[in-house]
């Protein structure tokens, strides 16, 4: 085969049906990755809007903010953002109950044993030491308070690890402008048409209202729940995974700043669900997720309202969904991004994170002409286990409940869960041990945050804990302890922070 051959293989042209976060961070990433040799170019509709309630972020965001080369001042100033520092979950296990599920570490370990195993056993000789006592995040979100620290002092305990909460329509319109400027085509305009190749079954053209014919070698759906091509030309067919996570509406209000400026998400359990709270630097984000099978809407829009600090800023609105995923992300030549591809409910703010690693993933399995079914099934079988445990994960929150108040978390205690999530919590409970499997998205300390926060506790730990000495153990917690006392003490105020160093430019509010 000759040079001429291969290059003829090779992918020129991409459409992006679609803007959004979604639609923007694959034209942002995909123009930076893939630079001259490919050209892409995006649709989108000002008539169509966003769902845009995705505000908050995981750690991982940072990933990609680094490989665009933004400065994190301008991109926070741009997106109005804040920062964060966990999500804390009230109400969940019982009424009352509240705890954080923290970024970054928690205490260090001593050797390869996990630090949670001599917490444990310092706990059973009657230590009243909650664990998130070892949380420097933890710590530093109770006081209002942040700073950027990679290392605690001098010592070998890690600092604040933190994501943000942002403008979703803003840090759109910034991944845009970077797009923009690496040669990526936007064209306005409403898709009514999707042609397929009748040998191939790939898709040929889309057509636009104006009549405007538009081809490409490769097709991104961002086109939200609907799934223009993924669904409406390729049929993918759907996963409905309601039985587990059967909320299936959320109501959504921006509201005023009501009171202290948090550095951290809220997430509050209801009668049927759950609300949100998102505090940016110019307004509040405020949701409730429900069932509609315990809950009408106007109870939800009451709840919601009832619930929020400050003034609503508008008229609430509805979104209806079905949690899930496509049976196949990728057909084809077209692969689904975002909500084309599915919906996970917001509850740990992984939906910015799954476009992000789908991107990635786009990248790392870029194909040429010949779209290999091999690459496409490896594509789809990577996507397919990281939504199931990202699924997983959010089940944990609902099913380890205990509840009596309404029928709604009854059901869901009562409820069958997944074989992975059923063997994770039985080898927790036996044993205090946790594995992260393969690239799962969330790491041992993240499910042991959650597995005791909803009051699931192990009746054993790891013998090595029990082999220190009892006087070297309690020095180890103490000296934990206190270093990130100190340092979380000494940090400023959330607010005092960003004023200092990341300000947005006053709005029209």
């Amino acid at each position: 085969m000759t040079t001429n051959d291969q290059a003829g293989r090779a992918i020129a042209t991409v459409l992006i049906v679609g803007g959004g976060t979604a639609g923007w961070m694959a034209a942002a990433v995909l123009s930076k990755a893939l630079g001259k040799q490919v050209s892409i170019r995006l649709i989108e509709s000002d008539e169509i809007g966003t769902v845009g309630v995705g505000e908050a972020t995981i750690p991982q965001i940072h990933h990609i903010n680094r490989f665009l080369g933004f400065d994190e001042n301008d991109f926070i100033r741009s997106t109005q953002a804040s920062f964060k520092l966990g999500i804390q979950f009230n109400n969940w296990a019982r009424l009352g109950d509240s705890y954080l599920h923290a970024f970054g570490d928690i205490g260090m370990p001593l050797g390869l044993i996990p630090f949670h195993h001599f917490w444990l056993r310092a706990r059973a000789s009657g230590d009243q030491s909650s664990l998130w006592d070892y949380s420097i995040n933890t710590l530093a979100a109770m006081q209002n308070r942040f700073d950027r620290i990679e290392q605690v002092g001098s010592s070998r305990l890690t600092g604040i690890r933190y994501a943000f909460h942002f403008d979703a329509s803003l840090y759109a319109q910034y991944l845009r402008r970077f797009a923009e400027t690496r040669g990526v085509k936007r064209s306005e305009g409403k898709i009514v048409d999707v042609a397929l190749d009748g040998e191939t079954g790939f898709i040929r053209t889309v057509r636009l209202q104006s009549g405007e014919e538009i081809g490409a070698d490769y097709f991104i759906d961002c086109s939200g729940f609907r799934g223009l091509l993924i669904e409406g030309a390729l049929k993918a067919g759907y996963e409905d995974w309601t039985r587990w996570l059967p909320c299936d509406r959320a109501v959504a209000v921006q509201s005023e700043h009501g009171g202290v400026f948090r550095p951290y998400t809220q997430a509050t359990a209801q009668q049927a669900g759950w609300q949100w709270r998102i505090p940016l630097q110019h307004r509040v984000g405020n949701g409730h997720v429900y069932c509609s099978q315990f809950m009408t809407d106007q109870q939800a829009k009451d709840i919601l309202l009832r619930n929020i600090e400050g003034k609503a800023l508008g008229e609430p609105r509805f979104i209806r969904f079905t949690t899930g995923m496509r049976k196949r992300m990728w057909v084809k030549n077209c692969v689904a991004l975002g909500l084309a591809s599915g919906f996970m409910e917001p509850l740990e703010s992984t939906s910015i994170h799954l476009i992000q690693s789908a991107v990635s993933r786009i990248v790392s399995m870029f194909p040429d002409m010949r779209f290999d079914p091999v690459l496409v099934e490896e594509f789809n079988r990577q996507s397919r286990f990281e939504l199931e445990r990202v699924r997983d994960f959010l089940i944990l929150h609902y099913h380890a409940n205990e509840r009596n108040d309404s029928d709604f978390w009854k059901g869901c205690r009562d409820m069958t869960v997944p074989d992975a999530l059923t063997a994770k919590m039985a080898l927790f409970r036996a044993s205090g041990r946790i594995y992260r499997e393969h690239e799962e998205l969330f790491t041992e300390t993240g499910w042991l945050q959650i597995l005791l926060g909803q009051r699931i506790m192990p009746a054993g730990r790891h013998p090595v804990a029990d082999v220190l000495p009892e006087g070297d153990l309690s020095g180890f917690l103490r000296d934990i302890k206190s270093l990130i006392t100190q340092a979380s003490s000494s940090m400023p105020l959330h607010e005092a922070f960003i004023n200092s160093h990341c300000k947005a430019p006053a709005t029209g509010h």
